[in-house]
Protein backbone atom coordinates (compact mmCIF):
# COMPACT_ATOMS: atom_id res chain seq x y z
CA UNK A 1 0.00 0.00 0.00
CA UNK A 2 1.46 3.48 -0.82
CA UNK A 3 1.45 5.75 2.33
CA UNK A 4 -1.06 8.22 3.00
CA UNK A 5 -1.04 11.70 1.59
CA UNK A 6 0.22 14.45 3.98
CA UNK A 7 -2.83 17.07 4.62
CA UNK A 8 -2.31 20.84 4.74
CA UNK A 9 -4.45 23.38 6.11
CA UNK A 10 -4.05 26.70 5.16
CA UNK A 11 -5.81 29.30 7.98
CA UNK A 12 -6.83 32.55 6.82
CA UNK A 13 -7.59 35.27 9.68
CA UNK A 14 -9.93 37.91 8.40
CA UNK A 15 -11.72 41.24 9.39
CA UNK A 16 -13.43 43.32 7.48
CA UNK A 17 -12.02 42.57 4.47
CA UNK A 18 -14.09 40.67 1.95
CA UNK A 19 -13.01 41.83 -1.68
CA UNK A 20 -9.52 40.47 -0.57
CA UNK A 21 -10.49 37.37 0.82
CA UNK A 22 -12.73 36.50 -2.13
CA UNK A 23 -9.50 36.70 -4.60
CA UNK A 24 -7.66 34.78 -1.85
CA UNK A 25 -9.96 31.82 -2.14
CA UNK A 26 -10.19 31.60 -5.46
CA UNK A 27 -6.21 31.35 -5.93
CA UNK A 28 -6.95 29.02 -3.27
CA UNK A 29 -8.91 27.10 -5.11
CA UNK A 30 -6.65 26.38 -7.75
CA UNK A 31 -3.30 25.19 -5.98
CA UNK A 32 -1.37 22.46 -7.38
CA UNK A 33 -0.45 19.92 -5.63
CA UNK A 34 1.35 17.22 -8.03
CA UNK A 35 -0.66 14.28 -6.12
CA UNK A 36 1.83 15.05 -2.51
CA UNK A 37 -0.81 15.76 -0.32
CA UNK A 38 -4.65 17.26 -0.17
CA UNK A 39 -5.47 20.64 1.23
CA UNK A 40 -8.10 22.04 3.37
CA UNK A 41 -8.87 26.02 4.14
CA UNK A 42 -10.06 27.03 7.46
CA UNK A 43 -11.01 31.11 7.85
CA UNK A 44 -11.28 32.39 11.66
CA UNK A 45 -13.41 35.76 11.26
CA UNK A 46 -12.71 38.18 13.83
CA UNK A 47 -16.10 40.07 13.08
CA UNK A 48 -18.81 39.26 15.67
CA UNK A 49 -20.96 39.92 12.85
CA UNK A 50 -19.97 37.26 10.73
CA UNK A 51 -19.36 39.13 7.84
CA UNK A 52 -16.75 37.04 6.26
CA UNK A 53 -19.67 33.80 5.97
CA UNK A 54 -20.82 35.06 2.99
CA UNK A 55 -18.03 35.03 1.35
CA UNK A 56 -17.27 31.58 2.25
CA UNK A 57 -20.32 30.21 1.07
CA UNK A 58 -20.43 31.62 -2.07
CA UNK A 59 -16.60 29.82 -2.71
CA UNK A 60 -17.98 26.66 -1.07
CA UNK A 61 -20.57 26.77 -3.73
CA UNK A 62 -18.38 26.24 -6.60
CA UNK A 63 -15.02 25.09 -4.88
CA UNK A 64 -14.16 20.82 -3.80
CA UNK A 65 -12.13 22.15 -1.46
CA UNK A 66 -13.39 21.92 1.93
CA UNK A 67 -13.53 25.13 3.89
CA UNK A 68 -14.24 25.42 8.07
CA UNK A 69 -15.72 28.51 9.25
CA UNK A 70 -15.77 30.19 13.06
CA UNK A 71 -15.84 33.01 14.64
CA UNK A 72 -13.48 34.97 17.31
CA UNK A 73 -15.67 37.49 18.11
CA UNK A 74 -13.17 39.22 20.70
CA UNK A 75 -10.73 41.16 18.46
CA UNK A 76 -7.39 40.43 19.23
CA UNK A 77 -5.35 39.00 16.22
CA UNK A 78 -4.00 35.91 18.38
CA UNK A 79 -7.02 34.64 19.88
CA UNK A 80 -8.04 34.55 15.93
CA UNK A 81 -4.82 32.75 15.19
CA UNK A 82 -5.43 30.83 18.01
CA UNK A 83 -8.85 29.83 17.01
CA UNK A 84 -8.11 29.05 13.45
CA UNK A 85 -5.31 26.35 14.67
CA UNK A 86 -7.86 24.92 17.34
CA UNK A 87 -9.88 24.13 13.94
CA UNK A 88 -7.42 22.82 11.79
CA UNK A 89 -7.03 19.36 11.09
CA UNK A 90 -4.06 17.59 8.88
CA UNK A 91 -0.07 17.28 9.59
CA UNK A 92 0.81 20.39 8.34
CA UNK A 93 -0.78 24.37 9.09
CA UNK A 94 -0.37 26.88 6.31
CA UNK A 95 -0.96 30.60 7.18
CA UNK A 96 -1.27 33.71 4.83
CA UNK A 97 -3.13 36.73 5.43
CA UNK A 98 -6.19 37.77 4.14
CA UNK A 99 -4.95 40.87 2.02
CA UNK A 100 -2.72 38.69 0.62
CA UNK A 101 -2.92 36.13 -2.61
CA UNK A 102 -0.69 33.69 -3.63
CA UNK A 103 1.17 31.84 -6.57
CA UNK A 104 -0.46 28.58 -7.97
CA UNK A 105 2.41 26.42 -6.76
CA UNK A 106 2.64 28.18 -3.47
CA UNK A 107 1.68 24.94 -1.52
CA UNK A 108 3.92 22.75 -3.09
CA UNK A 109 6.90 24.62 -3.31
CA UNK A 110 6.57 25.17 0.63
CA UNK A 111 5.75 21.48 1.30
CA UNK A 112 8.41 20.24 -1.03
CA UNK A 113 10.80 22.44 1.03
CA UNK A 114 10.06 21.86 4.05
CA UNK A 115 11.10 17.84 3.48
CA UNK A 116 13.66 18.62 1.56
CA UNK A 117 15.55 20.46 4.18
CA UNK A 118 14.04 18.30 7.01
CA UNK A 119 12.45 21.23 8.94
CA UNK A 120 9.18 22.13 10.87
CA UNK A 121 8.30 25.23 8.73
CA UNK A 122 9.73 27.54 5.65
CA UNK A 123 8.26 31.04 5.28
CA UNK A 124 8.18 32.62 1.82
CA UNK A 125 8.16 36.18 0.60
CA UNK A 126 5.41 38.47 0.24
CA UNK A 127 5.87 40.80 -2.30
CA UNK A 128 3.93 44.58 -2.90
CA UNK A 129 1.15 44.54 -5.27
CA UNK A 130 -0.83 47.52 -6.82
CA UNK A 131 -3.55 47.30 -8.17
CA UNK A 132 -3.50 50.48 -9.71
CA UNK A 133 -0.68 52.73 -9.80
CA UNK A 134 0.51 54.06 -6.74
CA UNK A 135 1.48 57.81 -5.92
CA UNK A 136 5.76 57.68 -7.42
CA UNK A 137 6.62 58.50 -3.71
CA UNK A 138 5.35 55.73 -2.26
CA UNK A 139 7.79 53.50 -4.77
CA UNK A 140 10.68 55.89 -4.64
CA UNK A 141 10.48 55.00 -0.43
CA UNK A 142 10.31 50.83 -0.78
CA UNK A 143 7.02 51.42 1.57
CA UNK A 144 5.68 47.95 1.57
CA UNK A 145 8.81 46.42 0.55
CA UNK A 146 9.75 43.39 2.23
CA UNK A 147 13.56 41.81 3.04
CA UNK A 148 13.87 38.10 0.77
CA UNK A 149 16.66 35.52 1.73
CA UNK A 150 18.47 32.92 0.01
CA UNK A 151 16.30 29.46 0.11
CA UNK A 152 17.35 27.55 2.52
CA UNK A 153 18.58 30.53 4.46
CA UNK A 154 17.49 29.84 8.93
CA UNK A 155 15.39 31.85 9.87
CA UNK A 156 15.80 33.68 13.48
CA UNK A 157 12.56 34.80 15.73
CA UNK A 158 12.63 38.41 14.56
CA UNK A 159 12.05 37.38 10.86
CA UNK A 160 9.37 35.03 11.78
CA UNK A 161 5.84 35.90 11.03
CA UNK A 162 2.69 34.58 9.38
CA UNK A 163 1.95 35.93 6.23
CA UNK A 164 3.28 33.07 4.10
CA UNK A 165 4.77 30.25 6.06
CA UNK A 166 3.67 26.62 6.31
CA UNK A 167 4.40 24.49 9.70
CA UNK A 168 4.06 21.17 10.78
CA UNK A 169 1.23 20.44 13.18
CA UNK A 170 3.29 18.90 16.06
CA UNK A 171 5.40 22.06 16.85
CA UNK A 172 2.17 23.67 17.91
CA UNK A 173 2.56 23.40 22.05
CA UNK A 174 -0.02 21.68 24.10
CA UNK A 175 0.80 23.37 27.27
CA UNK A 176 0.13 27.15 26.49
CA UNK A 177 -1.73 29.25 23.97
CA UNK A 178 -0.36 29.04 20.64
CA UNK A 179 -0.54 32.49 19.77
CA UNK A 180 -0.17 34.98 23.05
CA UNK A 181 -3.12 37.31 23.53
CA UNK A 182 -1.32 40.02 25.09
CA UNK A 183 -0.16 41.32 21.83
CA UNK A 184 -2.05 43.26 19.06
CA UNK A 185 1.19 43.22 16.80
CA UNK A 186 4.26 40.71 16.64
CA UNK A 187 2.56 37.97 18.12
CA UNK A 188 3.77 36.08 15.08
CA UNK A 189 7.54 36.79 16.19
CA UNK A 190 6.74 35.88 20.00
CA UNK A 191 5.57 32.71 18.69
CA UNK A 192 8.48 31.69 16.47
CA UNK A 193 10.84 33.08 19.48
CA UNK A 194 9.14 30.41 21.88
CA UNK A 195 9.23 27.42 19.32
CA UNK A 196 13.08 28.19 18.52
CA UNK A 197 13.97 28.38 21.77
CA UNK A 198 12.52 24.99 22.08
CA UNK A 199 14.88 23.58 19.20
CA UNK A 200 12.80 24.19 16.06
CA UNK A 201 14.01 24.89 12.65
CA UNK A 202 12.52 27.39 10.34
CA UNK A 203 13.96 28.23 6.45
CA UNK A 204 13.16 30.08 4.34
CA UNK A 205 11.85 29.19 0.23
CA UNK A 206 12.32 32.56 -2.02
CA UNK A 207 10.52 30.56 -4.68
CA UNK A 208 7.22 30.26 -2.29
CA UNK A 209 5.92 34.03 -3.59
CA UNK A 210 2.52 35.55 -1.88
CA UNK A 211 1.46 39.06 -3.19
CA UNK A 212 0.40 41.45 -0.77
CA UNK A 213 -2.36 43.76 -2.05
CA UNK A 214 -1.65 47.59 -1.08
CA UNK A 215 -4.75 49.24 -2.07
CA UNK A 216 -5.18 53.29 -1.79
CA UNK A 217 -6.20 53.27 1.61
CA UNK A 218 -2.57 52.32 2.80
CA UNK A 219 -0.84 55.19 0.62
CA UNK A 220 -2.38 57.92 3.05
CA UNK A 221 -0.18 59.02 5.75
CA UNK A 222 -2.14 59.09 8.34
CA UNK A 223 -2.59 55.56 8.09
CA UNK A 224 1.05 54.16 7.85
CA UNK A 225 1.79 56.95 10.82
CA UNK A 226 -1.02 55.15 12.93
CA UNK A 227 0.48 51.88 12.16
CA UNK A 228 4.52 52.58 13.21
CA UNK A 229 2.56 53.67 16.64
CA UNK A 230 0.86 50.66 17.09
CA UNK A 231 4.11 48.72 15.89
CA UNK A 232 6.24 50.87 18.27
CA UNK A 233 3.97 50.22 21.32
CA UNK A 234 4.33 46.87 20.67
CA UNK A 235 7.95 45.97 21.90
CA UNK A 236 7.44 47.06 25.20
CA UNK A 237 5.51 43.87 26.12
CA UNK A 238 8.20 41.33 24.33
CA UNK A 239 10.07 39.22 26.60
CA UNK A 240 13.02 40.59 25.16
CA UNK A 241 12.61 44.09 26.07
CA UNK A 242 15.36 46.08 27.50
CA UNK A 243 14.82 49.57 29.27
CA UNK A 244 17.86 50.09 27.10
CA UNK A 245 15.69 50.28 24.32
CA UNK A 246 13.57 53.29 25.08
CA UNK A 247 16.82 55.29 25.76
CA UNK A 248 17.98 54.62 22.01
CA UNK A 249 14.68 55.52 21.25
CA UNK A 250 14.24 58.87 23.01
CA UNK A 251 17.17 59.85 21.42
CA UNK A 252 15.91 58.37 18.23
CA UNK A 253 13.20 60.72 18.37
CA UNK A 254 15.17 63.77 19.29
CA UNK A 255 17.84 63.35 16.45
CA UNK A 256 14.75 62.06 13.66
CA UNK A 257 12.74 65.48 14.75
CA UNK A 258 16.06 67.67 14.07
CA UNK A 259 16.37 65.96 10.62
CA UNK A 260 12.85 66.25 9.38
CA UNK A 261 12.95 69.35 7.72
CA UNK A 262 16.48 68.17 5.96
CA UNK A 263 14.80 64.82 4.75
CA UNK A 264 12.12 67.19 3.08
CA UNK A 265 14.28 68.40 0.74
CA UNK A 266 15.56 65.15 -0.61
CA UNK A 267 12.43 63.91 -1.61
CA UNK A 268 8.70 63.52 0.31
CA UNK A 269 9.25 59.39 0.12
CA UNK A 270 12.70 60.42 2.63
CA UNK A 271 10.90 62.92 4.73
CA UNK A 272 7.99 59.65 4.82
CA UNK A 273 10.22 57.00 5.33
CA UNK A 274 12.12 59.33 7.96
CA UNK A 275 8.48 60.10 10.23
CA UNK A 276 7.32 56.67 10.24
CA UNK A 277 10.58 55.92 11.80
CA UNK A 278 10.30 58.68 14.70
CA UNK A 279 6.16 57.30 14.96
CA UNK A 280 7.59 53.44 15.43
CA UNK A 281 10.14 54.77 17.83
CA UNK A 282 7.91 57.16 19.59
CA UNK A 283 5.19 54.50 20.29
CA UNK A 284 7.33 52.39 21.91
CA UNK A 285 7.84 55.49 24.44
CA UNK A 286 4.93 56.24 25.10
CA UNK A 287 3.69 52.38 25.87
CA UNK A 288 6.79 52.50 28.47
CA UNK A 289 5.47 55.23 29.90
CA UNK A 290 1.59 53.78 29.97
CA UNK A 291 0.19 55.56 27.42
CA UNK A 292 -1.60 53.26 24.87
CA UNK A 293 -0.96 55.87 21.45
CA UNK A 294 -3.46 53.65 19.13
CA UNK A 295 -6.89 52.47 21.41
CA UNK A 296 -7.73 50.04 18.65
CA UNK A 297 -6.66 46.24 17.95
CA UNK A 298 -5.99 47.22 14.07
CA UNK A 299 -5.25 50.31 12.04
CA UNK A 300 -7.24 49.28 9.26
CA UNK A 301 -7.72 53.30 7.63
Amino acid sequence: MPPARKHICVCICTYKRLDFLKRLLTELGRQDTDGLFTYSIVVADNDHLQSAKAVVTDFLATSAIPVAYCVEPRQNIALTRNKAVENASGDYIAFIDDDEFPIKRWLVTLFNACNEYGVDGVLGPVNRYFDEPPPKWILKGNFYDRATYPTGFVIDWPKGRTGNVLLKRDIFPTDELFFNPEFRNGEDQDFFRRMIERGHKFIWCNEAVAYEVVPPMRWKRSFMLRRALLRGSMEPKTPTFKVQSVLKSVIAVCIYTIALPFALALGHHRFMRLLVSLCDHLGKILAFVGINPIKESYVTE
